[in-house]
């Protein structure tokens, strides 16, 4: 189970940095991603780690802003993210890839996901 927290409550311009833990045993999977729910858009792509090869992708919506760590015993991973706007207001998930394919594959389970407001 992953069990996302550290939105909050912040002004344009600011950051946060989002917290993914795995309840029960290390991660173990193939990839492991960053997505977020926006009013009035589909769940999309923040960042995505391949732990195949180490590297990871941002997905446009917070290229440049966004940065996707993961620590060293592997049982968490992070989104730092920087220069907030409102736009970025919604509920941010992680999730991990479920069919082998990678970044480019389908994500789940979905949990809860911590909320993000970005407002003056």
């Amino acid at each position: 189970q992953l069990v996302e927290s550290g939105g909050g409550l912040v002004q344009p311009g600011e950051s946060l940095r989002l917290s993914c833990r795995v309840s029960g045993s290390p991660l173990d999977y193939s990839a492991i991603g960053w997505f977020r729910l926006v009013p009035g858009k589909v769940r999309e792509g923040v960042a995505c780690l391949n732990r195949r090869d180490g590297s990871t992708y941002y997905f446009p919506s917070m290229k440049g802003r966004s940065t996707m760590s993961e620590d060293n015993a592997q049982v968490a991973v992070y989104l730092q993210m920087v220069s907030l706007q409102p736009e970025d207001t919604g509920t941010y998930f992680c999730a991990v890839e479920t069919d082998g394919l990678g970044c480019a594959g389908g994500f789940g389970p979905w949990g809860q996901g911590t909320q993000v407001t970005v407002s003056s």
